[in-house]
């Protein structure tokens, strides 16, 4: 026999529009003028032209997104509701809060030929008959963004046979390879870091010196990687001054000859602000970006379509289908413009309680003043959910007297110092960061003796944390760093 049960059950769910909201919180300046840009297009009834405007048709009308468009009965619609004989305005937007600054608008950006088309053209200097500029044409295209070709030549020719109908062998694809090499920018087209210096290496004039970095990079490529300098002068009967200067050749080639084409087919990224803070007579002075402000506007065609369908007598279908199609799009439009508002009002607060927090810091510039600061002290100070706090914190910036900053990197975890207060783990990197640049290179410090040196400062930090900020800070371990 089926049994039937009944059961209570809470839950919580967030509506359409507050995810969409959400959505547009987290939207940095330009993506967000890209949205609204969007929205624009896609409701009619959304207008952002200051002389064509009635938004007050939502005047004293409460909002009800509950709606079923499908489910609308054109008989109980109060037209009314959302017509009114003022033509001011209500939706401006308008707050003190934001810059009045107008920068430009339109985001300059980098544009060209690709990478590849750019090595291509350079082909046609050469003189290669049909065979050699396709294996030629093959080999540029198989160079990655950094500029090396990471595939074996063996893979090389059989792709050749099966995709391009070419026959050839490695010997050839060789031969071809070495025009590729004569490419700029020097170094493209190589198969590894050391064919890459070796290949820039030889463009060099004939010195000793560069000799004797070409043999370094030739005959003991792995010894000169892990820094063994003392074999490496044994092995080549040089001074220590010598290999300095050849090492110092060397670290001025490119590891990555991609990535010095400027044409490479990358949207140049332009950071915008979405705040600012300035110092005005000792004080901080906080404000949005303008940017973030647009002034939108129900537009006076759709009001002027309601007042039609409200003044006509004999109501067809049409004109009833026509109203239910207007109805959608004015909740639309006025949900709208209420999460703009909203927006503003969530970017400002958060951000003005970040600058708060952290005011010692900003006044001074000095990371050692940045306070331990997690998202649920902001969170708390502001009574809204962590994840609002995170959605405003990961993708913007500020500008500060001090330069363009992303907000996230005001927050930091706290540690305890030897006299127990909580400090920020900034605060630490900054220090360990300085030890290291003021250590001995030709024996810098180990991860343990780096703990003591913290130790000492008043920071007791285990080996393994230290291990940790140093790969945070891009620091390699102390072999890596050593210099002659």
């Amino acid at each position: 026999m089926l049994k039937q049960y009944l059961h209570f059950k809470l839950s919580q769910k967030l509506s359409p529009q507050q995810i969409q909201l959400m959505k547009l919180i987290q939207l940095p300046t330009q993506a967000f003028e890209q949205r609204v840009k969007q929205e624009l297009e896609e409701n009619p009834a959304l207008d952002d032209n200051k002389e064509e405007y009635n938004d007050d048709v939502f005047q004293d009308n409460e909002y009800d997104d509950s709606y079923d468009s499908e489910s609308i009965n054109t008989d109980d619609i109060n037209i009314d509701e959302y017509l009114s004989d003022d033509d001011t305005p209500s939706y401006r937007l308008q707050a003190n809060n934001y810059s009045s600054d107008d920068e430009e608008k339109s985001v300059p950006y980098a544009s060209g030929m690709t990478f590849t088309q750019y090595l291509i053209n350079q082909l046609n200097t050469f003189s290669l008959n049909e065979q050699e500029y396709l294996i030629a044409e093959f080999l540029v295209g198989s160079i990655g963004e950094s500029g090396y070709i990471r595939r074996n030549l063996t893979d090389i020719v059989d792709d050749l046979a099966f995709t391009q109908g070419v026959y050839t062998d490695e010997t050839e694809v060789e031969k071809v390879l070495k025009i590729v090499h004569k490419l700029e920018p020097t170094g493209v087209g190589a198969r590894n870091l050391q064919e890459c210096l070796l290949l820039q290496l030889k463009q060099k004039p004939k010195t000793k010196t560069i000799e004797l970095a070409t043999s370094i990079i030739d005959e003991s490529f792995e010894q000169f990687a892990k820094k063994h300098y003392k074999k490496l002068i044994h092995k080549f009967s040089v001074s220590e001054d010598d290999l300095k200067d050849a090492i110092s050749e060397i670290e001025k080639l490119n590891p990555k000859p991609g990535g010095s084409y400027s044409g490479n087919n990358k949207i140049t990224e332009h950071v915008v602000p979405d705040f600012s803070i300035k110092i005005v007579d000792g004080e901080l002075e906080l404000t949005l970006n303008g940017r973030n402000a647009p002034e939108l506007h129900i537009s006076r065609e759709y009001s002027n379509m309601l007042k039609g369908y409200k003044e006509s007598k004999n109501k067809s279908k049409s004109q009833k289908d026509a109203v239910q199609f207007i109805k959608q799009k004015l909740d639309a439009a006025k949900w709208f413009i209420d999460a703009i508002k909203q927006r503003q009002q969530t970017l400002y607060v958060t951000m003005s309680a970040i600058m708060n927090y952290q005011k010692e810091y900003l006044l001074s510039g000095d990371e050692m003043d940045l306070k331990p600061m997690i998202l649920k002290d902001i969170a708390d100070e502001i009574d809204m959910d962590i994840s609002t706090v995170s959605r405003v914190a990961n993708s913007k910036y500020v500008n500060t007297p001090y330069g363009t900053k992303l907000i996230k990197e005001f927050f930091s975890e706290a540690m305890k110092n030897d006299k127990g207060e909580d400090v920020s783990t900034r605060e630490i990197k900054k220090i360990l960061e300085t030890v290291v640049a003021n250590e001995d290179k030709k024996k810098p410090l180990t991860d343990e003796k780096l703990a003591q040196h913290l130790k000492e400062k008043g920071y007791p930090i285990a080996r393994r944390t230290i291990a940790k900020y140093r790969e945070q800070l891009d620091i390699p371990v102390a072999r890596l760093r050593k210099k002659i």
